[in-house]
C-alpha cells in the first residue's frame, strides 16, 4: 500500500484537506486532487515557469515541490486572480496588450507579476525584463508580455489611468 500524508492546504481562499503521497508534486496536486488546472505542467524541472504558483506570497515553481513540501501553505493559482467573468486587471491588461497567443505560459506569467508588481510597484523597464526572464514563452517574443507588466505597473502608479 502506497504512503500517504495528510496534508492542508489553502488554495484561493479554499482550505482543503487530504491524503497524498509523498512524491506527488505540488502541481499535480493541484491540478490532479484539487481541480486548479489553470496552473500548467511545462517542462517539469522548473525552467519554464509555467507551472508558477504563489505559495505563502512568494513565487515558486510547483513542478518543484512536493505536495507535503506545502503543508500548512496558503497557495494562490491563476484561478484566484479572478474567473471568466470578472478578470483581474493584470489578467485584463495581459490580454488587451495581446501578451499571450497558445496561452500555455500566460498563469505562469501572470502569477510571477502578480508578486513582482506587489513587490516592486514601480519597476523600471529593466528590472520588468529581468523578473519576466525567469519565465518561458515559446509564442509571443515577450515584447507583448513585457508591455503588458509595464502598462500594470503604470495603472498601479496612477489608478485613473485604463488598464
Amino acid at each position: 500500500m502506497t504512503e500517504r500524508h495528510r496534508v492542508t492546504l489553502t488554495v484561493n481562499g479554499t482550505e482543503h484537506v487530504l491524503e497524498v503521497e509523498p512524491r506527488r508534486t505540488l502541481v499535480d496536486v493541484l491540478r490532479h486532487d484539487l481541480g486548479y488546472t489553470g496552473t500548467h505542467v511545462g517542462c517539469e524541472q522548473g525552467v519554464c515557469g509555467s507551472c508558477t504558483v504563489l505559495l505563502d506570497g512568494e513565487p515558486v515553481r510547483s513542478c518543484l515541490l512536493f505536495g507535503v513540501q506545502a503543508d500548512g501553505g496558503d497557495v494562490r493559482t491563476v484561478e484566484g486572480l479572478g474567473d471568466q467573468e470578472h478578470l483581474s486587471p493584470l489578467q485584463e491588461i495581459f490580454s488587451s496588450s495581446h501578451a499571450l497567443q497558445c496561452g500555455f505560459c500566460t498563469p505562469g506569467f501572470l502569477m510571477l507579476a502578480t508578486a513582482f508588481l506587489r513587490d516592486q510597484p514601480s519597476p523600471s523597464d529593466e528590472e520588468i525584463r529581468e523578473a519576466m526572464a525567469s519565465n518561458l514563452c515559446r509564442c509571443t517574443g515577450y515584447q507583448n508580455i513585457l508591455r503588458a507588466v509595464r502598462r500594470a505597473a503604470d495603472a498601479v502608479a496612477d489608478p485613473a489611468a485604463e488598464p
